[in-house]
């Protein structure tokens, strides 16, 4: 199954060499995608909290040193191995509001939901699930687990560079039309710069108020129910709910109030349910419903060959590349919360070994859902142009919600001494493509005048020393998402950009039901016994990545007999666009690949000869994974972090 030759400790493919190692120890281990929250999760750790503490403290900090990526009123998929329970996913994706009807929306002209604004926020799920995971598995008391960011909101951080970046993209809008965000985000005319300390001292009144609010409710579970009920029906759902009604420039080019209400935010909470697992040589892999794309990760195990070409081959990538057509077909037809889903036929053998067939020799331009139980397939009318090749389809790229984080590859690839010589950056007018961080606006003179943008997401993995272990994918509720709320120092949501304006399908605008999400963290057992737990932003990304992280650090532990986290996490990297995007304005690239520039020459050159248009990014621009481990043999604990965007970090002993 890899006939090349193995890395050794220390390389990956193409002669690079890993950026840092894989940590081991045997007290704790943390990986997020930003130091200060990997760290202060650790602080947790070390003060005598277990992992989901950590977690939550680590949630909690992304929202203060990561605004850009998300918030409390965004949301979060966590999937948790307790030491001595089952694994389990806590849903914290909030539902449609009531209000939020297809009849509304088009009644308003509209056929897409608006990729920001108050008429694409969900009711919010991020901090009623933090909350339920603290109170429920956690073990120290709610002031505890704020403080870290209740400090960095209050007395300064330095921010990462893309903050200012980001918030560069969207002056204008700040200045004329959001303004409660500039007084916030462009303090005294000024974007957050690396360097200087930032504050958001309205989100730390905010924590301090409702920490101040819930003390003495009588011992730890008591204070954490009772700040439910602050977020629901106390002074943070009172200033929530008169932030929709306000009316606010979308990216429809009109304003527009939302349908958050009050009854929506006290009738919701965050939730548990069993994860969706599939079983690949000796792992089973633990996954969120298809209210997420989670499933798509298995489809794509359930899709591959026993035998596998050799790593890292052009048979290889063309094989994942194709395998994702078909799995990201079946998300675009048959994954929502709106219908029922038929899961177990599309991870069964009978019909994946049928989809396996579809796999030739050349690229595929087509989407192909297949017929599950003998369903037939169907797709959303903007789905079907978009594959068509109509307007949207290739005019407008995908990902506008959540991209990768390269740069966009217009910009000049720097030379690399194993860089693919003489490959173009990018098709001569098809700007865009795998535009990212911190390229939020690069080419869209219109981006700043009606919010139009990009956001991103976070990740956090923690293992401690008794065995529980937690993946999480915070996301939403990004300062470029809606204006920040006055009252309270962030913005709402835009998850339901992410539905589609039309009856009958399972991603259909439904109030009551969760927007289809990108969302998507992981968790790897053996044996029954969780080993891995793992995860990436990235939007429609996402599964891809992991996907290519999890073969790698399977095939390479045959050979080396441990888990090369890091390796797998540096190894060269690449993504697709051959289905409509989840993102406003939901386009797609059919046969579009976009590659790290470490990729050989050789694969490269096979893939397009496949008929792949195969786009060449920069060296690292693929990929944010995050990654923790424990074997189960020896108690040791391992972490890595994805060196991509100069953030991310992993911390343990």
């Amino acid at each position: 199954m890899w006939s090349d030759r193995i890395p050794t400790n220390g390389e990956v493919a193409n002669g690079m060499f890993t950026t840092r190692p894989t940590l081991q120890g045997t007290f704790g281990m943390v990986s997020s995608t930003h130091w200060l929250a990997s760290q202060s999760a650790m602080a947790v750790l070390e003060d005598g909290g277990n992992a989901f503490d950590a977690a939550v403290a680590a949630g909690f900090v992304l929202h203060v040193v990561e605004p850009h990526l998300n918030g409390p009123a965004g949301e979060v998929p966590i999937v948790l191995a307790p030491a001595a329970g089952e694994v389990r996913v806590l849903c914290g994706q909030g539902v449609a509001p009531a209000g939020a009807t297809i009849a509304h929306y088009r009644d308003l002209g509209l056929d897409l939901v608006p990729g920001t604004g108050p008429l694409a926020a969900a009711v919010p799920g991020a901090f009623d699930a933090w909350m339920l995971l603290l109170r429920d598995h956690g073990t120290k008391p709610l002031g505890d687990v704020l403080k870290y960011a209740i400090g960095y909101a209050e007395h300064g951080h330095a921010p990462v560079e893309r903050v200012g970046e980001t918030v560069e993209t969207v002056r204008e809008l700040f200045e004329t039309e959001w303004t409660s965000s500039a007084e916030v985000y462009l303090p005294g005319g000024k974007a957050p710069r690396p360097g200087e300390l930032f504050r958001n001292p309205a989100l730390a009144a905010t924590w301090r108020r409702l920490l101040a609010e819930v003390s003495g409710a009588g011992g730890r579970e008591a204070e954490i129910e009772a700040a439910r009920e602050v977020w629901r029906s106390g002074f943070i759902a009172d200033a929530l709910v008169r932030q929709s009604a306000r009316p606010t420039l979308d990216t429809s080019g009109e304003r527009h109030t939302g349908t958050l209400t009050a009854a929506d935010l006290a009738s919701w909470s965050a939730s548990y349910e069993d994860p969706v697992t599939y079983d690949w040589q000796g792992w089973t892999l633990c996954k969120a419903g298809p209210w997420s794309q989670g499933p798509v990760l298995l489809q794509q195990l359930a899709l591959l060959p026993p035998e596998l070409p050799p790593y890292g081959s052009a048979d290889y990538v063309h094989l994942l590349i194709e395998g994702c057509k078909l799995a990201m077909a079946d998300r675009e037809a048959w994954y929502g919360d709106a219908a029922e889903v038929p899961i177990d036929e599309l991870l069964s053998e009978s019909y994946n070994s049928g989809r396996r067939a579809l796999v030739g020799d050349r690229a595929s331009r087509e989407l192909r859902p297949g017929s599950p139980g003998g369903r037939i397939p169907r797709l959303s009318g903007h789905a079907r142009v978009a594959a068509a090749g109509g307007p949207g389809s290739r005019a407008t790229a995908p990902g506008a919600g959540e991209p990768t984080v390269a740069k966009s590859p217009l910009s000049p690839v720097p030379d690399e001494p194993d860089a693919t010589a003489g490959e173009p950056i990018v098709t001569a007018g098809e700007p865009d493509v795998a535009a990212g961080e911190p390229d939020v606006a690069a080419g869209e003179p219109d981006v700043a005048a009606d919010g139009r943008t990009r956001g991103d997401t976070c990740h956090l993995d923690v293992v401690d020393r008794w065995g529980n272990m937690v993946a999480a994918t915070p996301s939403g509720g990004w300062l470029q998402s809606n204006p920040v709320v006055p009252e309270l120092g962030f913005p709402l949501g835009t998850r339901l950009q992410m539905t589609w304006l039309e009856d009958g399908l399972p991603a259909a605008l439904t109030p009551g039901r969760r927007p289809r999400t990108t969302l998507t963290p992981s968790l790897a057992l053996r044996d029954g016994v969780p080993v891995m737990a793992f995860g990436t932003p990235g939007g429609d990304q996402q599964d891809q990545w992991q996907l290519h992280f999890f073969l790698a650090v399977a095939l390479r532990e045959r050979v080396r007999g441990d888990l090369d986290l890091q390796g797998a996490i540096d190894a060269p990297n690449w993504h697709n666009d051959s289905f409509p995007g989840s993102f406003f304005p939901r386009g797609m690239r059919p046969g579009a690949v976009t590659v790290e520039s470490r990729t050989d020459a050789g694969v490269v050159a096979e893939l397009r000869r496949r008929g792949h248009e195969v786009l060449v990014a920069e060296a690292w621009s693929e990929g944010r994974l995050c990654a923790v481990a424990r074997n189960p043999d020896t108690g040791v604990l391992s972490a890595a972090a994805n060196p991509r965007g100069m953030q991310g970090y992993a911390v343990g002993r």
